[in-house]
Formats: C-alpha cells, structure tokens, sequence
C-alpha cells in the first residue's frame, strides 16, 4: 500500500508541469499578439476607436428625361465633370484654406460671385498686422478695457478696408478665395460642387491624382438640363433651380421633410414643378464613416441612385414648331402695318375626345434695343385672359337650351334693340330690319340679337320697344354657372400650376347680363377656349386637358424608351345635360359658319379639304395691355377663332387668340383667320406626312425595348 501512494505522488507533479508549460506558452503568445497590436498596428486601431457615427448621405441623381408623343427627346441630360468638396461637421479652417490653395493650382476657377465682402474677411486673414493697424491704440485699449467687442472691432476693421486695400489681392489669392467661398458655402457631410462648368478633362485628372492630399475633395459626373429645340415651349417646361441655388427658400422646409438636401436641385415653375416627384429620381445613399472631429475616413455606397422617370408629352413638335413659326410670321406681317398695340397672339389645339393637348403655342412682340423680336409665350394660353367675344355663342345658345327658354329650331326675330337710356343694339348684318332666324342661323351669321334675347329670357325679362330691362339677380349667376360647364371662366384642370380662371366683370347694372352673352364681358383664357370647342366637337363632354401622355421607366440606352409606368387616363370632368339632338343642332351651326356661303369664316374654310366647323369672334374694348398707362381709354378689337375638323368626326380642336388686334374698323385684320387656316391644313399635312413614312430607327427601337422590358415587367 505505500508502495502505491509513492507512484502516485510522482506522477501528479509531471501532469501540473506540463500545464504550467502550456499555460506560459499561450500568455507569451497573448503578450506577443498585444505587442503587435499596440506597436505595429496602434495607430490604426486608435482611429477606429475614435470612430464615432456613421453617417448617411444622398447624393443627387439626373432627372428624367421629356419626349414629346412621337418619342422625340425635347429636354434631356448633359454630363458634365464636376469637382466637389466635403465639408466634415467639425470644418478647420486652416486645413480648408490650405486645401483650396493647393486645389487653386490645379483647376481655373471663375470669380465673378466673390463680392466685396467675401474680399475683405479674406484680406483680413492674409494680412492681420495690416488688420490691427486699422485700429488706434485708444479702440484696442477700449476693447482691453471690455468697452469694445471683438465683432465690434471687427466691423470697424471691416469699414476701414479700402479700394487700395483690396487691390493688393492678386488674381490667384481671388481664386483662392471663389474656392474657399464654395467649401464654406456647403452643408457638413454633403457634397456641394466647387465647379461643374467647363472642367477640362485635363483639370479632372489632375485633382483625381491628388485627392489623397485635397482631404474632402472629389471629382464625380454632374449633369445639366438641355433643351432639344431652343426655347420652344421653353416657359411651360419649366425651370429646375441651379446647384448653387439649391432648395427655393419658400419651399425648402416643404423639400427638406420629404428628404431632399438643401442643396438638391428641384423644379421650380410649370412642368418640371408639377412632375417633380416624378423627375427627380431615386438618390444615391453612401455612408460617411468620419472620427471623432467629423472628418471623413471613409465612404461606401449603401443604395445605387436612379435617374428620373421619363416624361412623354402629348404634344407633337413638329406641329408646336410649325405653329410658332406660323404665328411669328403673321405678328410680324401684321405690325407691319399701324397696330401699335397688337403684341401677342396664341394657339391651342387639342384631342377633343381626350383632352391631350397638341400644341398650345403663343409668341409675344417686343422691340428690344430698337429691334424687333418675338419671344415664346406659350404659357400666356393659360395664364392671361381676353375678352372672347361671338366665339362663345355656342354656349350662350346650349345655355338657351339647358335653362329652357329656347328650343332648337326655334325662330327668334332679329332686330335692332331700342331700349331706355340705351345705344341701339344690333347684329352687325341686320341694322334697321326685323326678321326671324333660327339658332344655325344665328351662329352662321352671328347674330348678337338673339344672343340677347336668349339672355334676356334667362333673366326673366322680354324685349319691350324703348322700355326698360328688369333682370333677374339670378342671370349671371345661372350663366356663369352653365358656361363653367364648358370650360368658361372656371380651371380648366390642366396638369400644370398657375392656371388662370380668367376675370368675372363687375356687375353695375343687370343689363350687362348682354355683354356677357356675346362674350364681352367676362374673360377667358385661350386653354379654356379650346376646352370650351373641345366640349361641343366631342358631344357635351369637358375633358381635363393635359400635357403629359405617360410617365416611363429610366434606361440607360441612348435614343429608347422604357416601359410604361403610368398612362394618363382621359378624364371626364362633366358631361352637358342635355336632351338629344341639341348639341348637333349647335355643331351644325359651326358647320355653317366654316362652309356655307353666308358663313363667317368660309371665305377661310370653305375650301378646305379636312371640313371644319368653326365660330369667328371678334370683342371691342378698352385696352388694358402693358401699355395702357400711356393710353388711357383707348378702344381695341380682340379677335378670336374656334373649331374643330372634321366636323362629322372630330379628332383635333383649336382655340386662335389675337387680343388687341387694331384700333378700328377701317384698320381690321382677319389675322386669326390666317394663322387658324394655317395651323389646320399644318396639322393634317403633318398627319398626313407621318402616316405615309416609316418609323425612324429611334422609334423602332424604342418600340421593341418598350415590348421586351414591359413583358419582363409582367413576368415578374
């Protein structure tokens, strides 16, 4: 039994021997590792410690591109190198200054935005004894003495910098300085561009291969809008803010809670307003992983960006063009002659079974410099109003109808009207006679009679030789109401901002009620008259115009189309009640005012191949255009046309305004029957000349990719 106990205690010391042997093994491998770590490796894990956030940014993305609705780019995309800065959220000063020294050397940069103040805080830095000299030893005593502030000082400096003072800055420091004034311009952890106009490829190489010493420099791709066809069209498109000007400040608050940057560019007016959720795109998201002081040690990209989506308009423009050129054409012939007040003239054509707007044309005259130019003025078709004049007679007839004082067919007799304390009030072709007409007629020749006397019905009033009126309070609000439902002196519904309703005349005395009848009371905009013919052409159906077609998919192929992601829907924003037969009792009358013998335009139209239906107007008034402060109570004719062709089918109405045509009637110019002459057989020569020509290659591949991506779409 010893024997046993012996051979056991030898054999526990050899077993606790090898365990203190391993157990010194594996702590000289830890204190080797922890040797390595702090020695060799020290200085990167001590920044990673002093890693405090991540922080995500965005960065901007193209917008979308605009097609018109035969797949013609009309606004697109240019790249364009661009050179950034990256403020960190704790900037140093001197680092950015040294920074845009070096960055000063190797790119040219513009200027013209630094201002005088920019020039004076920077002289201030680069010459402090000259600075401080600025100020007598009694102010720095006062400032010793705590009487004066350092910003008080500061600003006395600031005054006491003179022109000879600042002459001393040479034209590199003031390059310097238009750097240094994008980097502090900036928002913390957000590029913010320092140049994107002109960097030669030169300049973008050369900062490339210096970024390790330009801490928060960058080069990447920008973009800028381009314009396919100059400035046509060019004030409804729209305008995008510029990347120096950022969010608009009225609505940087709106952008900022929907996750825009402040420096983010954004529609600010019409189209690329409207759609700007649309167009924007899909930003790119890159993490910022910075130190403990805000610098940037790192990015990566957490979510690829994505151009906008693609816009196709309804509008065809090839026939936007060919109608401004149109109507610059016939301005520029009519001043021509003594029309000093003739200044702008507008077209509107438009699907009437859709609503999709065509062309909404416009042009403006001005002298500039003792020159003659017409500029684009198309968004004058929605935002300005005229009166009308006998173009709106359609409605004032329906009216009749809808309200039951008139029955289609019925005769009323036409007649010069005499009334109490009154001008004669006549039809142009009937001054001394009496003899009944009926509605077609009454639209054919214009009668203004039976407009009024419709009118008067509708005011609870009859027509007494020499007596006195008694309309009802109730007239103008009942016509008012039923001539919204054309279209007339209410929101079209178009599908962009800043529509006009036109102006509501003030109503004196009831009797105006007459006026308003004949369309010289009331204004309305060109938009809304094409709406207003767009409802008696499609058979009592006011259809929303618009002017975009579809929204698309973005793709990177060059000249193609992706897929459809939103149709724009026609809509139906009321329908006429009206009994059957009426409406085509009115079309007729439009007929023959564009073909029959007797008809106001079938001197224009009678020959026409395309049979158009039409109603002429013409509305005389007291200028009130720019120039009225000078021309005061001077009289002038608006005139106007509306149509629509085929009359038996119609696929395309028009809305021509010319307000402020002449001065008197010696001097009249039926210059909107020459551009609606015009623009129609425009419109079906175009049509014609499109169905007999095959697709351009562009549109082929369009078609086939729009096929493939829509059926994968699908598929998926």
């Amino acid at each position: 039994m010893k024997k046993t106990n012996k051979k056991k205690r030898t054999h526990v010391p050899f077993r606790m021997n090898m365990l203190f042997f391993v157990v010194f093994l594996l702590f000289s491998a830890l204190i080797f590792r922890l040797g390595i770590v702090q020695i060799v490796q020290g200085e990167d894990y001590q920044r990673k410690i002093e890693r405090t956030e991540d922080v995500t940014v965005n960065t901007s993305v193209p917008r979308g591109k605009i097609y018109d609705r035969d797949g013609e780019v009309v606004v697109d995309n240019m790249p364009q190198n661009a050179i950034t800065y990256t403020r960190s959220s704790s900037p140093d000063t001197e680092e950015m200054m040294q920074t845009a020294e070096k960055l000063a050397k190797l790119i040219e940069k513009e200027t013209d935005q630094v201002t005088e103040r920019d020039m004076k805080d920077f002289w201030i830095g680069q010459n402090e004894e000259k600075a401080k000299a600025k100020i007598s030893d009694a102010e720095w005593a006062s400032y010793e003495n705590d009487e004066l502030t350092e910003d008080e000082i500061y600003d006395m400096q600031l005054e006491r910098i003179t022109e000879e003072d600042l002459k001393e800055l040479s034209a590199a420091q003031l390059e310097v300085l238009a750097i240094y004034r994008e980097f502090t311009s900036g928002y913390a952890q957000t590029p913010q561009i320092v140049k994107n106009q002109n960097v030669t490829d030169v300049e973008y190489a050369v900062v490339s291969e210096n970024l390790s010493s330009l801490p928060g420099v960058n080069t990447t791709t920008d973009w800028e809008r381009t314009y396919s066809y100059d400035n046509t069209l060019k004030t409804v498109l729209g305008n995008i803010s510029s990347s120096k000007e950022g969010l608009p400040k009225e609505m940087a608050d709106y952008y900022l809670a929907r996750g825009y940057s402040r420096n983010d560019r954004v529609g600010k007016s019409y189209l690329e307003y409207q759609y700007e959720d649309v167009l924007r795109g899909q930003k790119t998201k890159m993490k910022n992983i910075t130190d403990k002081s805000g610098n940037v040690l790192d990015s990566e990209i957490i979510t690829e960006g994505r151009r906008g989506k693609d816009l196709v308009l309804t509008i065809d423009m090839d026939l936007q063009t060919a109608l401004e050129q149109i109507i610059e054409e016939e301005l520029r012939k009519a001043k021509s002659g003594y029309h000093p007040f003739l200044d702008r003239a507008f077209v509107t054509m438009m699907d009437p079974n859709t609503g999709e707007v065509l062309a909404m044309a416009g042009k403006k005259y001005e002298v500039v410099d003792g020159k003659a130019e017409v500029f684009d003025f198309a968004l004058g078709n929605m935002t300005t109003s005229y009166a009308m004049g006998s173009s709106v007679k359609g409605a004032t007839v329906l009216t009749g109808y809808m309200t039951g004082v008139n029955t289609p067919g019925e005769y009323i007799v036409d007649e010069p009207l005499k009334l109490a304390s009154t001008p004669t009030k006549s039809s142009w072709f009937n001054r001394g006679g009496a003899f009944g007409i009926s509605d077609t007629y009454a639209l054919m020749r214009s009668s203004n009679v039976y407009m009024f006397k419709t009118a008067m019905e509708i005011g609870g009033a009859r027509y007494v030789p020499n007596g006195t009126l008694k309309i009802s309070d109730d007239a103008f609000p009942t016509m008012r109401k039923y001539f919204g439902q054309f279209g007339l002196g209410v929101k079209t519904g178009i599908d962009l901002p800043n529509e006009s309703t036109g102006y509501k005349g003030f109503v004196d005395q009831p009797g105006k009620i007459l006026d308003f009848s004949i369309g010289q009371f009331d204004t309305y905009t060109p938009l809304q008259l094409a709406q207003y013919v767009s409802t008696i052409a499609n058979g009592g159906y006011r259809m929303q115009p618009h002017i975009v077609k579809e929204i698309r998919e973005p793709v990177s192929e060059t000249n193609k189309i992706g897929p459809i992601a939103e149709e724009i829907q026609p809509t139906v924003l009321n329908t006429l009640d009206l009994e059957p037969g009426w409406i085509e009792q009115v079309q007729e009358g439009f007929r023959l005012v564009a073909q029959a013998s007797e008809g106001t335009a079938s001197s224009y139209f009678g020959d026409a191949p395309y049979k158009m239906a039409a109603k002429t107007g013409t509305a005389e008034g007291v200028y009130d255009g720019p120039l009225k402060e000078k021309n005061k109570n001077e009289m002038t004719w608006n005139v106007t046309l509306v149509g629509y062709a085929p009359y038996d089918n119609p696929e395309v109405a028009m809305a021509v305004v010319v307000p402020w045509a002449y001065e008197d009637s010696s001097s009249s110019i039926p210059i909107n029957h020459y551009i609606g002459r015009r623009a129609m057989d425009k419109y079906f020569e175009l049509k014609e000349q499109k169905a007999s020509r095959k697709p351009s290659e562009a549109v082929i591949d369009q078609e086939v990719l729009t096929k493939k991506e829509t059926e994968a779409a699908e598929t998926e």
